[in-house]
């Protein structure tokens, strides 16, 4: 599925890439375009700035960050509107493209971003399994229930690749740890996680999975513990002081919640004031704190509700 971004920038850009041997073995995590600088592909472990055909670092003009952004947006300005005040679109197959340029201000909210000067192409990759090792960490087999769960990491270091396969795991079930499939109903605001195209998932979340695209958090979470009656509830990022009270009203509900939080570690989110409510609510039952040390998603700890390590 990363092969379709290039879809999404120039051809001679895209040219360009798809010669790379970090992109054919789809290593590739970001592409990064900045206006008169060289373009640049991060991968798992590295980073890589292509040639042109003099050989020379292929530097990025004013014409390829236009070029891109208008593929991006297919003249479709004014119905993107809210994602472009974000700072970001979403292509499909779940992959997000951030911009920085000059904010245009409407009081003192960013209405939208103009003069665009830094593109910022972050490739989804979904990877079958990454979840199995911790399912039995995240399931009371007594109880056939999932814990409420909440998957702690910095930027690039799996959170909502992990994420994704813990919903198809749950969704369809695991014979081997017990697991009777769930019925999980999961907000995909960005349409990262399940990759929507026209509203129809393009990775797999499971075949019990109820899917409500490009829709704010908190409000999702609401409309679907009303209307679609699931037994657990995913969503991605939480952080804002309406995704926490939505998040009580969730468990208030009996549905229990699995859901990602930016954080260096499990110390670092104690320091996060919105949070408060939910930490000191013991509300999470499971921590899992990542990192991308031994790759994307590399599982650092387990804790339970009071911060302790589940061995």
């Amino acid at each position: 599925m990363a092969s379709s971004v290039l879809n999404y920038l120039p051809v001679n850009i895209a040219n360009v890439i798809g010669k790379e041997r970090e992109w054919q073995k789809g290593e590739v995590i970001e592409i990064r375009m900045r206006i008169y600088r060289p373009l640049q592909l991060i991968t798992y472990t590295d980073e890589l700035f292509p040639l042109d055909e003099s050989n020379n670092p292929l530097v990025i003009s004013p014409r390829d960050l236009e070029k891109s952004f208008m593929i991006l947006v297919k003249n479709s300005y004014y119905a993107l509107e809210r994602q472009l005040a974000e700072g970001f679109l979403t292509i499909p197959g779940g992959h997000r493209v951030g911009f920085t340029g000059q904010a245009v201000l409407e009081g003192r909210e960013i209405r939208t971003i103009k003069n665009i000067n830094s593109l910022n192409y972050r490739i989804s990759h979904q990877l079958i399994g990454i979840g199995e090792g911790l399912i039995e960490k995240i399931f009371n087999k007594k109880e056939d229930q999932v814990y409420n769960t909440l998957i702690i990491a910095p930027p690039l270091c799996g959170k909502t690749t992990l994420l994704r396969d813990l919903i198809r795991l749950i969704s369809d079930g695991d014979e081997r740890y017990g697991l009777k499939g769930k019925k999980v109903a999961l907000v995909d605001e960005r349409s990262e996680i399940a990759g929507a195209y026209n509203g129809i998932p393009q990775n797999k979340i499971g075949k019990r999975t109820d899917l409500l695209d490009n829709c704010p958090k908190a409000r999702g979470m609401l409309l679907l513990i009303r209307a679609m009656s699931p037994e657990v509830l995913a969503v991605d990022e939480i952080g804002h002081r309406e995704d926490v009270l939505a998040i009580e009203e969730v468990i208030n509900a009996g549905v229990k919640i699995i859901c990602t939080v930016h954080g260096r570690d499990y110390y670092s989110i104690l320091q996060r004031p919105s949070l408060q409510p939910l930490l000191a609510g013991k509300a999470f039952e499971r921590y899992l704190v990542l990192s991308a040390k031994r790759g994307i998603g590399t599982v650092e700890m387990v804790l339970d509700a009071n911060g302790k390590e589940v061995l």
